[in-house]
């Protein structure tokens, strides 16, 4: 009889000690309520003692958590209605308040994104969001902290991933895209045409000041046609170089 009263005791120790110890990681932290009331600060990492019956534990991550928002319907400010999602990091830094102040901290972080998400979008026109997106993360990010600072959340970046047109925008954009490339190939056509037409007259009026570059110039040419290797090679006599026999 003694005998399974030995057994019995050990069995319960052995309960006992599997419920009461626990072992939290590094990056975890335990927020201990004993008959209800909080139990000084959060416990661990390591080795924690609870009681089993009187105390209970939630164990927190301490680790940057990686939420994906939805894609959600925005209409930007100049009325064009847009599909945006995002991508926000966070992480715990009070695991007392991320227990006590509010209910389930991921679910309130991803619907307090939603919703900023379609509110600072929705104050922004679509040349903004396509062109200024880093700035529009930074906005968002900086309201979520704010707003999660109550609940011990430390938002540390905000991504906006994808920006999703109508169909009939993505055509009108590509139309407009093509239409500023022709109009920067025409500027660019016009500039060369100018530059060109200044070295012109630039050389004009070298020649006009040394009569002798005109005569360097024709057997510069001359010698360039005859290098060509042509059968016949006809060669031009400017009237330049008739002048002393004219006036003979």
């Amino acid at each position: 009889m003694a005998g399974y009263v030995v057994v019995t005791i050990v069995v319960l120790v052995v309960l006992f000690l599997l419920s009461a110890v626990k072992v939290l990681n590094e990056y975890e932290r335990a927020v201990v309520f004993r008959l209800g009331r909080v139990l000084g600060t959060p416990k661990g990492p390591g080795l924690i003692i609870i009681i089993p019956l009187v105390d209970r534990f939630i164990r927190l991550s301490m680790r940057t958590i990686v939420q994906d928002v939805p894609p959600q319907d925005v209409i930007t400010r100049d009325n064009v209605t847009v599909k945006v999602n995002a991508v926000v990091y966070f992480r715990v830094i009070d695991p007392l308040k991320a227990v006590i102040e509010v209910e389930n901290y991921l679910y309130a972080t991803s619907q307090l994104s939603q919703t900023t998400l379609r509110s600072v979008c929705g104050q922004a026109e679509l040349d903004e969001l396509l062109s200024k997106r880093e700035e529009v993360s930074l906005h968002i990010q900086s309201i979520l902290d704010r707003q999660t600072d109550p609940w011990g959340i430390k938002v540390s970046a905000v991504e906006l991933k994808h920006i999703d047109l109508p169909e009939e925008m993505q055509r009108a954009m590509a139309r407009q895209a093509e239409a500023e490339r022709e109009r920067r190939a025409k500027v660019i056509n016009a500039e060369g045409e100018y530059q060109a037409a200044q070295r012109l007259f630039e050389a004009a009026q070298v020649i006009a000041k040394e009569p002798i570059a005109v005569q360097l110039r024709y057997l510069q040419t001359v010698r360039e046609i005859s290098s060509e290797g042509s059968t016949n090679t006809i060669i031009p006599l400017p009237i330049e170089l008739l002048g002393p026999f004219l006036k003979k």
